[in-house]
Formats: C-alpha cells, sequence, structure tokens
C-alpha cells in the first residue's frame, strides 16, 4: 500500500510540476514579449518621438532560460535608440523628430551621442524640434541640439552651473551607536569619507571642483556650437541666473520660442503639411526601433567585431543587463575570442567599479582575449575605479570628454553594532581554537591587529591595481601612483595624463577596432547574453513583484533622487571584500 501511494504521490507531483512549468513558461513568454510585439507600423510623413524616459543603459540585453531553452533580446538599449535614429535618416515615411518634456536618466557621455546623432540627423533636410514645460540642465542639453527649442511660457528653465552634495554622517554614527569600519587607500579615496568626517576634506572638494568644471566644459562647449552662443556667455548667463524665466532664455537666445503645447504641435503640423484641425502622425523611439530593427541593412560579411558590454556596478556572479558579474562577462569574452569569425572585441565600459575580485577575475579573461585578437575599450558614462580596473590593459581606450574615469584606488568597509549592542545588553562572547580563527564580528570593536591585516590586503589590492595600469599603460608604477590615490578625471583630463588614448564614442571605437582588425567589410555582434535559472524565475514572479511594488512606493515618497542615494549607501553598507568604487554620483540634472 505504502508502494503505491508514493508512486501515485510522485504521479501527481509530476503533473503539478509540469503544469506550474507550464503556466510559468507562458507567464515568462508574456513577460518579455510584453510591449515587445514587431506589429508596428510607421506611417507616412511621421515624427519620432524621442522619449528616453524607459532607456536606462546602452545595451538592452539577451536573456537565455536553460530550462526553457528560450531566448530572448530587448532592444531597449541606448545603442538600438541610435541605430533606429541612422535609419530614420535615410527612411522617407520620417520627416522628422521631436523631444517634447523628455525625461532621461542617462549620463551626459550618453546625451552627448544622442546630441551627434540627431545633429547627423538634421544635416539630412529633416528637422529635429524639442518642448518642454520645464527644462532641467540636462533636458536642455540634449535638446539644444534642436532646429527650434519651446519652452512653456509659465514654465520653468535650469541653467545655473553644477554642483555636488555629500552628505556626512560621522556623527550620526556616534549618535547612533552604528559605525563603519573603514580601511582604504588613496588620499582622494572618498566614497568612505562621509563615514570618517564630518565635514569635506580639502582633497576630496579638490577633485570635485576640477572634475565639475571640465564636465561644465564640456557642457556649454556642446552647446555654443549648436545655439551659435559664445561660451564666455553661456557661463556669464549661469552665473548670473540670466535664464531663470523663459522669457529671459529667449532673450539671451537659448531657447527659440516661448509657446503653449498647441502652438509647438501646430508648428509641426505646419512642417508636415497637415491640416490644423487634423492629428499628425508620430511614433515612439522604442516603437520606431521595434518597426525598423530588421529592415535595418545588416551586412552579411563573415567577419564580425564583437561588442561586450560591462555595464553597471561591478558585483560579481553571472550578472545581469544592470549588474557586472564574472560569469557573463567572462563567457562573453570566451565566446569572442573562440569565435574564428570575430576578429577584434571591444569592450563597452559604463560602471563605477565595484568588487576588487570581481574586476581582476575580468580583467584576466581580457588578458587572455588580447592575446588571440585585439581588444578596444570605449568608456561610456563612466569608466572609474573597478570600470577603469578591467580596461586598463586594452589594446586603445576610447573616452567621452565627459566620461568619469580614474578613481585608482581601494578601500574596505565593516559595518561594527558593538556600541549600540552593548547599549541594550547585547554581549557577543567567543570561544577559539587558534590566535587568528576568529573572523571579524559586528558586534566587537575591530582591534588593530585585525585592521592591520585588513589594511595590509588593501595594499596589496592596490598594488595590484596600479601594477596592471602601469603594464597597460606603459607607465611606471610611481606615474600611475601620482594620478592614483582614488583621484577621478574626466575623459578629457584622462587623455591629458595618458589613461585614456583618444577621445571618442563607440562609433570610434569600433572603426578602430576594425581598422586594428585589418577588415573594411564586417558585422556588429552584441555580448553578453545572461542566463536565468528556473528557481531565480520563481523567486522573480512570486516574490520580487512584492518588493518591486515596495520599492516603487518609497520612491515615490522620498523621490527618486533620494531613493538613488538610499540604495548607494545601503549597497555601500553591504559590501563584502575590497571594493574599487567610486566615490560618488554626479547626475546633471
Amino acid at each position: 500500500m505504502n508502494f503505491l501511494k508514493n508512486v501515485l504521490a510522485t504521479i501527481v507531483g509530476l503533473i503539478v510540476f509540469s503544469f506550474v512549468s507550464f503556466f510559468l513558461l507562458i507567464i515568462v513568454s508574456m513577460a518579455f514579449s510584453a510591449g515587445t510585439s514587431e506589429n508596428v507600423a510607421v506611417k507616412n510623413n511621421s515624427v519620432i518621438d524621442l522619449d528616453l524616459e524607459k532607456v536606462y543603459n546602452d545595451y538592452g540585453g539577451k536573456v537565455y532560460i536553460e530550462d526553457f531553452q528560450y531566448r530572448e533580446v530587448n532592444k531597449n538599449g541606448l545603442v538600438n535608440v541610435l541605430n533606429a535614429i541612422e535609419y530614420a535618416k535615410t527612411d522617407d515615411n520620417i520627416k522628422g523628430i521631436t523631444l517634447f518634456n523628455i525625461k532621461t536618466s542617462l549620463g551626459i557621455t550618453q546625451l552627448r551621442e544622442v546630441r551627434e546623432k540627431l545633429d547627423e540627423f538634421k544635416k539630412t533636410g529633416k528637422f529635429v524640434v524639442a518642448y518642454s514645460d520645464n527644462y532641467t540642465q540636462g533636458e536642455y542639453y540634449v535638446s539644444s541640439v534642436a532646429d527650434t527649442v519651446y519652452v512653456n511660457p509659465v514654465g520653468g528653465f535650469d541653467f545655473k552651473g553644477l554642483a555636488s552634495e555629500i552628505l556626512y554622517m560621522k556623527e550620526l554614527q556616534q549618535k547612533t551607536g552604528v559605525k563603519m569600519e573603514v580601511i582604504r587607500h588613496g588620499k582622494y579615496k572618498s566614497a568612505v569619507e562621509p563615514y570618517l568626517e564630518q565635514h569635506m576634506s580639502p582633497e576630496n572638494r579638490e577633485q570635485i571642483t576640477v572634475l565639475l568644471n571640465s564636465i561644465w566644459d564640456t557642457y556649454v562647449t556642446d552647446i555654443a556650437a549648436t545655439r551659435k552662443i559664445p561660451v564666455d556667455t553661456l557661463n556669464a548667463i549661469a552665473n548670473n541666473l540670466a535664464a531663470r524665466t523663459p522669457e529671459l532664455a529667449k532673450e539671451h537666445k537659448l531657447v527659440d520660442k516661448v509657446a503653449y503645447v498647441d502652438q509647438f504641435s501646430n508648428g509641426i503640423r505646419k512642417a508636415l503639411g497637415v491640416d490644423y484641425d487634423k492629428e499628425y502622425n508620430e511614433i515612439s523611439i522604442l516603437d520606431y526601433v521595434k518597426a525598423t530593427d530588421g529592415k535595418m541593412k545588416l551586412s552579411k560579411a563573415k567577419d564580425r567585431i564583437a561588442v561586450v558590454y560591462a555595464q553597471g556596478e561591478i558585483r560579481g556572479g553571472e550578472g545581469s543587463v544592470d549588474v557586472i558579474g564574472e560569469g557573463s562577462v567572462n563567457r562573453a569574452l570566451f565566446e569572442a575570442r573562440n569565435d574564428d569569425n570575430v576578429k577584434a572585441v571591444v569592450l563597452r565600459v559604463n560602471s563605477p567599479g565595484g568588487s576588487a575580485l570581481t574586476s581582476d577575475l575580468i580583467l584576466r579573461e581580457i588578458e587572455l582575449t588580447k592575446k588571440v585578437k585585439p581588444v578596444i575599450v570605449s568608456m561610456g558614462a563612466m569608466a572609474a575605479s573597478g570600470g577603469y580596473y578591467i580596461s586598463s590593459k586594452a589594446d586603445y581606450i576610447f573616452a567621452e570628454p565627459g566620461t568619469i574615469t580614474g578613481s585608482i584606488g581601494v578601500f574596505g568597509m565593516l559595518p561594527n553594532f558593538e556600541e549600540v549592542a552593548t547599549k541594550f545588553g547585547v554581549n557577543a562572547e567567543q570561544v577559539k581554537t587558534h590566535e587568528n580563527s576568529v573572523s571579524y564580528s559586528p558586534f566587537k570593536k575591530l582591534d588593530p591587529k585585525m585592521r592591520g591585516l585588513i589594511l595590509e590586503d588593501i595594499e596589496r589590492v592596490y598594488t595590484t591595481f596600479v601594477n596592471h595600469v602601469a603594464a597597460g599603460r606603459k607607465m611606471t608604477y610611481e606615474q600611475v601612483d601620482a594620478i592614483g590615490q582614488g583621484r577621478v578625471w574626466t575623459g578629457k583630463m584622462a587623455k591629458e595624463i595618458g589613461l585614456v588614448d583618444e577621445l571618442g564614442g563607440l562609433d570610434q571605437a569600433i572603426a578602430y577596432a576594425a581598422k586594428k582588425a585589418e577588415i573594411k567589410d564586417y558585422r556588429l555582434v552584441s555580448y553578453p547574453e545572461y542566463e536565468i535559472k528556473l528557481e531565480d524565475l520563481f523567486r522573480k514572479f512570486l516574490g520580487i513583484s512584492i518588493k518591486e511594488t515596495q520599492d516603487e512606493l518609497i520612491a515615490e515618497k522620498i523621490g527618486y533622487d533620494n531613493y538613488e542615494m538610499l540604495q548607494r549607501m545601503n549597497y555601500l553598507k553591504q559590501t563584502e571584500g575590497i571594493q574599487a568604487l567610486l566615490p560618488y554620483q554626479i547626475i546633471i540634472r
């Protein structure tokens, strides 16, 4: 009888598992295919709405679910947007592009690539127009390339220069009893400075000032070129808040028209030859990507250039579209290295850094790839600390003028709750077999011997980091150390001191890779592909949705800028091992 029960239970289990797997596959298919239908028509006499709100990364990503042998390619990356604008240049159905109340989280270097592509689009004789109820500096930067820039009569216009604010929490730790034990190398390694000091150090103030001025210089130089306003004049406008209202912005030629939405729309109707009482044809940029992706002329050449995207913080493991892990990146490099059709590799780096160990694992794979075929780095918005670590030994490095890079330094950080534990009557007792068998405890004060051991490890990693850079950049240890110490540089500054070779974007890096590989006719193939397991999908669809709802609620309540800062603080508190991480975030609003 027990035997029959066991058999029956097994059969029932298999049936239930099959049903669950079947319905899960349906859910997964629906989730991945939601909004990705290719049945999007591009009507004649249309304009593209350059909506960038859902474009977060350079690369949308490829996903592989091994349990279902299922693959999905996401086409919501910046590279897809740029390719679509390129295609629109010769698409007879498209007459122009509009930037309407754009919202974007892209960095200045990514927006610069958008501006350059829009400028190329304009040169075909098609129009680009922009409208906003309230221009932030980032939104105005990309909009300033337009033929005509509109602003709402009662809207806002922000043009005042750049600033950075960092919260210092030394006294907060003293009051709460929660302390962060910090060990670092690099006088500029200010990722952990807020836990050590109550005020900004002169070194940190110096580097942030130089960095902001360099980024601003790129910002106003580009605006000056398209708006035909001298840089000195733009700086004077910013310094005196002389464009603080729509009328003042128009007076100083930062915008062309102060008008309402209906007037903006009528201007587009006039350009398209559409009656004022008729709707004009409009298609969002991501819908245009879906509609035209299969129509883009792809080279049938056998030779290929692999573009490997490393984007997000470096945390280890498999990684994802938002996180760099050695699993997916190293697998991509291995596949590209061993594919005879791939003649060169372009590593597109957009990362503030993270785990020093993971950075080293990826760098090793880059070194192995470099022995077989050229490896060219294209730096995006940032390639700092661990992001620079993985870039340092490439054959050639491209960066945009405003790329944030360098930050050659490391730190370790451990949370300590001894004071608060004692306050509430918690005492941690330890029993050990050997002198050093007890590892760090967050409920005990970090003793000098343990601190010394951690510092020794940090010094070792820093020395390794500097030696890698010295070897890759053909510099001495002393030369790298002098520009290291955790200091952050822009791409323009990095070129001057030898950390990068040339200023340029992804297109320039790909062209250089082709030249290095001595090929003229080639096609691009994008990596990596992220592997997802069945148990991860169960967690995603049974639990993560609740977390995402909570996160969205928190973000809505405290504001998305504050939520981003909270996430970063939480990440710093949770870091394990030695970190090579950018000291702070610089976001142009």
